[in-house]
C-alpha cells in the first residue's frame, strides 16, 4: 500500500468533513444528505449519539486531519515493511472513539480487522469507505462479527470484559484497555470562564467518555456554588430522556440512603473519594495539601486518563476545556499504539 496516497486521502477526508459541517442543510447535495441521514440513523439506534455530539466528534477529526498534523505525528514512527492483520475490538461509549486505532493500523501498513461496537456501527464504515475512495483504493480493511485470523489485537472494554479479553488473547500480541476516567484539580482562583470550560469537560458526550471529568479536587475554602454557576450552560442535558433516567435513579438512591449531596435539578455533586461517579453525578473532595492530591493521582494512575488543571499547579495536566480534544499523538491508556504496531 502507498502511505503517501493514504495520507493524502486522509487529508481529503478531513477537508470533506469540514466542508460538510460548514454547510447549511439547504445547501446539501446528495452526498451530504447521505451523511446527515447516517447521523440521524445513528441517533435513532443509539440515543446517546445525538447528531450534535456526532458532529462535535467529526469536528475534532476534521481539525486533526491536516497535512501538518498528520506528518508531525508520523515522523517519529517507522512503517512496517510486512503487512499483518490487526484485530480491533472497538468501544462505543462516544462517537468515533475507535477511529484513532483504525487510522493507526492502516498508516502502519497493516490491515485492520474490525469488530464494530453495536452502539457505533455506521460512522466508522462510512468514513473508511470515503478514505479508501480519496486515497485511490490504497486503504484495506475488513469488518467481522468475530475476530479470527489475526497477528495482533487491540481491544477496548470494561474492567470485567478486559479480564475475559486478557484470557482469550493471552497467546497474542495485544493491547487490552480497561475502564478509565478523568479528574480535575482546582487551585481556587479559576475565572468563571475557566470553570465554564471545566463544565465542557464534564458534560460533553453526557459524561460518557474516559476523558470526561468525574472527580474534582477543590481547595478547603472553595464555594460549591461556583461550580453550579458554571454548569448552567448545560442545563438542557436533563431534557435527554436517557440522561434524565440516570439523574432520577441516582437522586432516588441518594435520598433513600440519606446521603448528603448538592443538586441543581440536572446534575448532582457528592463529596466522595471515589474516582468514578455515576452518570449525572460528579464527585468532589476538598484538599488542604496538594501533595495529598498528587498521592491520590499516583495511586490511581492506571484508572485516570487525563488530569484537567492549571499548568501552574505542576501536575501532568491539560487545560480546561481540552479534555475531549486529544491530539493524534494522544493515546488511550497512555500506551503508544504506533510503537506497539511497529512490533507486530
Amino acid at each position: 500500500m502507498n502511505t503517501e496516497k493514504q495520507v493524502l486521502g486522509l487529508i481529503k477526508l478531513g477537508d470533506y468533513i469540514k466542508e460538510f459541517l460548514a454547510k447549511n442543510p439547504e445547501g446539501y447535495n446528495d452526498n451530504d444528505l447521505d451523511f446527515e441521514l447516517l447521523l440521524k440513523k445513528s441517533e435513532i439506534e443509539n440515543p446517546w449519539f445525538t447528531v450534535d455530539n456526532q458532529k462535535f466528534a467529526l469536528q475534532q477529526w476534521s481539525d486533526l486531519l491536516t497535512e501538518e498534523k498528520i506528518k508531525n505525528w508520523l515522523k517519529d514512527y517507522s512503517i512496517s515493511k510486512i503487512t499483518k492483520r490487526v484485530g480491533l475490538i472497538l468501544a462505543g461509549n462516544i462517537p468515533l472513539v475507535g477511529f484513532h486505532d483504525v487510522i493507526s493500523v492502516v498508516l502502519s501498513n497493516h490491515i485492520p480487522v474490525i469488530k464494530l461496537s453495536s452502539k457505533d456501527k455506521y460512522m466508522v464504515p462510512f468514513l473508511l469507505k470515503k478514505w479508501k475512495e480519496f486515497s485511490e483504493d490504497q486503504v484495506d480493511y475488513e469488518f467481522v462479527e468475530r475476530l479470527k485470523d489475526f497477528d495482533a489485537v487491540i481491544a477496548t472494554g470494561s474492567n470485567n470484559t478486559a479480564r475475559y479479553l486478557e484470557y482469550y488473547f493471552k497467546n497474542s500480541l495485544s493491547i487490552i484497555r480497561k475502564n478509565r476516567t478523568s479528574a480535575a484539580v482546582l487551585k481556587g482562583d479559576e475565572t468563571p470562564e475557566e470553570l465554564q470550560l471545566l463544565a465542557k469537560d464534564i458534560f460533553q458526550y453526557f459524561g460518557l467518555g474516559c476523558r470526561n471529568v468525574t472527580r474534582i479536587f477543590i481547595p478547603d475554602d472553595f464555594l460549591i456554588d461556583r461550580l453550579f454557576e458554571s454548569f448552567i450552560e448545560y442545563k438542557d442535558v436533563i431534557n435527554h430522556h436517557k440522561y434524565a433516567n440516570n439523574y432520577d435513579y441516582n437522586r432516588a438512591v441518594f435520598l433513600l440512603n440519606k446521603d448528603k449531596f448538592w443538586d441543581n435539578n440536572f446534575v448532582m455533586l457528592k463529596e466522595d473519594d471515589k474516582l468514578f461517579s455515576p452518570l449525572s453525578v460528579v464527585h468532589f473532595s476538598r484538599y488542604s495539601s496538594l501533595d495529598d492530591v498528587k498521592n491520590f493521582i499516583a495511586e490511581n494512575e492506571e484508572s485516570i486518563q487525563c488530569i484537567v488543571a492549571k499548568e501552574e499547579l505542576g501536575l501532568d495536566s491539560i487545560r480546561f476545556g481540552e479534555a475531549q480534544n486529544p491530539g493524534l499523538d494522544t493515546y488511550a491508556d497512555n500506551v503508544d499504539t504506533m510503537k506497539f504496531l511497529e512490533l507486530v
